[in-house]
């Protein structure tokens, strides 16, 4: 379901997926304004697409006529494309129609804003649910992505560029020249954020620019007149508004495009499409660094700061004066146009789709898992479990950076990485994930202080790779007496600090996630969920990542037959030390899944039951319950912090 796609060249992803061989009903708005123009649906002969009533113009506050969505949502789908942002009224009809009717297809979301906001109720919380539900999210630029994470989204977003034709925009026969004048182009709205009058005087600044402008908009009469006032008006030239069959020959026109946007406290650049189709028409780009442009325009093209007409002046002229670079960015730009094609961008979404219905990988079944470990110092303990698994393909992150480890690799013949800091586990889990050798394997984590065979780890893969539905698997565990440790756990909730503080622990159970210190991780369910949250510092961080995967449909179990040996704090010997990493990543848990108000209630749940032991435990026990109580009185995230930088310092 995607408004926007009235416009026949936007339906050129969906006619990209059904040569892959998918089958695609698109729902669509029967009219919409697009670009200041009404736009009617003119399905192509044999198009699957129909045309929906819409009730309101704004993209965030339409609804769709319920009927053919009901219809709709009446059959079977393997996924539900819902192209509208989360917070949208129509994203809110859609989902509420899903869940009326039953339907349990996953369902992925489009968002392209990359300024955080926060919007009123209802919005925010229609938002927030559609986050958490969702079986995967279609950005077009980076930014946007982590917002959403931010606001929620359990998984890993995915950027896929907005498409061009590549038939359509095509580049012209004309040669390039290095004489005056230099036909500089701007193609868009005519609107303050757009930067026109910027552009204008950097038109002032050098009089071998000259200035075609195809767009309209409300700024168009205080532009005309500011042309007027710089005196520049006979070096410029005014299209207004250019259909899409037309823009082709606009580009064939230019020697560089121009594209000044600014940014404002509402508005950012959240792709710039006229930069794809400049440098698939062959045109180099001169862009500011608002929002997104740096992203998409990259290497291939000129960036200058926002609102600097000089400076704007300057790299026209550069580019348009310099055969050589001109050629230079023309290339680079073709191969980023190519990155942008809608075979590209069906390509993506093909992938897009596999991931959010857990398609199943036959090469990581086929392959051997391969075990990282991140370590920080104890190279004696370190080098008995890299004995332990010795043959496997294996990573160890150096989180100390000593060169000790470094030697006890050497010997064991592993690969060694020094991320060059100590960002935590969870960072360096993912810095091992950046550099998988074999990226398409299961990734075994392994602590340094714990131990199992290679066949234990088969064993484990084994059972990993025969059910489905499994995102994890993890050993049983006994300490280095033997004694049975528990390994398995349910999820963190107020609620159940409350019973573990009242001392009924033994009443949680439930058994719904796997500690990380031996722990295999599916390879789809990394590509849907993504690698570990990196403000998790230690200790959560497992917990945190294996909700989210719950949250897309993945299940976490052990698997009592392996057993593997875990020394037990063995990175570390200062109990107050770890205590603080503990409440700490506690504290992040419990502030990302249950909010601030569902920490204070465990907060105040575990600093009762360490007020309580303080009391009545005897000795060392007692001392170490109030210690505890003074942590989680001043606030262990703030202890956390200071503890760190007193190490920095």
């Amino acid at each position: 379901m995607f408004h926007s796609a009235v416009v026949d060249a936007w339906r050129a992803r969906e006619r990209e997926l059904r040569e892959l061989g998918h089958d695609v009903h698109l729902l669509t708005a029967q009219r919409w304004d697009e670009g200041g123009s009404d736009v009617h649906l003119e399905p192509r002969s044999g198009e699957q697409v129909e045309g929906l009533r819409t009730f309101g113009r704004h993209p965030a506050l339409f609804l769709y006529d319920p009927r053919p969505i009901w219809r709709a949502m009446g059959q079977d789908w393997d996924v539900i494309d819902i192209h509208e942002e989360p917070f949208a009224l129509s994203t809110a009809e859609i989902l509420a129609i899903r869940k009326l009717r039953r339907n349990s297809a996953p369902y992925v979301l489009y968002s392209a804003q990359n300024l955080e906001k926060r919007y009123p109720v209802p919005f925010r919380w229609l938002e927030g649910w559609s986050l958490r539900h969702a079986a995967g999210v279609q950005v077009c630029n980076d930014e946007a992505g982590r917002i959403l994470q931010r606001k929620g989204f359990p998984g890993q977003p995915r950027t896929i560029p907005l498409g061009v034709d590549l038939a359509h925009f095509t580049v012209s026969d004309r040669p390039p020249v290095s004489d005056a004048p230099v036909r500089v182009g701007y193609v868009g709205r005519l609107a303050p954020h757009k930067g026109v009058a910027v552009l204008l005087a950097s038109l002032a600044k050098l009089p071998q620019l000259h200035l075609t402008i195809a767009g309209s908009g409300p700024q168009e009469e205080e532009l005309r007149q500011l042309s007027r006032e710089l005196g520049i008006e006979t070096r410029m030239t005014w299209l207004g508004g250019v259909s899409q069959e037309d823009l082709p020959a606009v580009y064939a026109s230019f020697d560089v495009l121009a594209v000044p946007s600014l940014t404002t406290p509402g508005w950012v650049e959240q792709f710039g499409r006229v930069v794809i189709e400049a440098m698939a028409s062959g045109v180099p780009v001169v862009a500011s660094v608002s929002g997104a442009l740096p992203e998409v325009v990259g290497e291939t093209g000129i960036l200058v700061p926002e609102g600097d007409p000089t400076a704007l002046a300057e790299a026209l002229m550069r580019v348009g004066c310099s055969t050589d670079l001109q050629a230079v960015l023309r290339q680079r730009g073709l191969h980023r146009a190519q990155e942008c094609s809608w075979p590209a961008v069906a390509a993506d979404f093909d992938e897009l789709y596999r991931v959010a219905t857990h398609q199943q990988s036959l090469e990581a079944t086929d392959l051997a898992p391969e075990v990282v470990v991140v370590a920080y110092g104890a190279p004696d303990l370190l080098s008995e479990t890299l004995t332990s698994v010795a043959g496997l393909t294996v990573t160890v992150v150096d989180n100390s950076s000593r060169d000790d480890v470094m030697a006890v690799c050497a010997v064991a013949g592993v690969r060694y990485l020094d991320p060059g800091h100590n960002g935590g586990f969870g960072t360096g889990v993912n810095y091992a994930l950046a550099r998988r050798l074999t990226p398409e394997s299961d990734m075994l984590l392994l602590n340094p202080d714990a131990r199992i065979t290679v066949d234990g780890v088969r064993r484990l893969h084994h059972a990993l790779r025969s059910d489905p539905t499994l995102g994890s698997v993890g050993s049983a565990q006994v300490d280095i007496a033997g004694a049975a440790a528990r390994v398995a756990w349910p999820w963190p909730t107020p609620l159940r600090s409350w019973i573990e503080a009242a001392g009924l622990g033994r009443l949680n159970s439930s058994k719904d996630y796997v500690i990380g210190s031996v722990l295999m991780l599916r390879s789809e369910a990394l590509a849907q969920v993504g690698g570990f949250d990196e403000d998790f510092f230690l200790y959560a961080e497992e917990t945190d990542w294996a909700r989210r995967a719950s949250l897309m449909g993945w299940r976490h179990r052990v698997v009592d037959s392996v057993t593997a040996t875990h020394v037990g704090a063995g990175t570390s010997s200062d109990p107050l030390r770890r205590d603080t990493h503990f409440y700490a990543g506690q504290e992040r848990y419990f502030r990302k899944h249950h909010g601030a108000l569902g920490w204070q209630v465990t907060r105040l749940a575990q600093l009762s039951g360490s007020l309580v032991r303080g009391v009545l435990l005897p000795g060392p026990r007692g001392t170490a319950a109030r210690t505890r109580a003074k942590l989680l009185r001043a606030g262990p995230r703030r202890r956390e912090r200071e503890a760190l930088a007193r190490l920095v310092a």
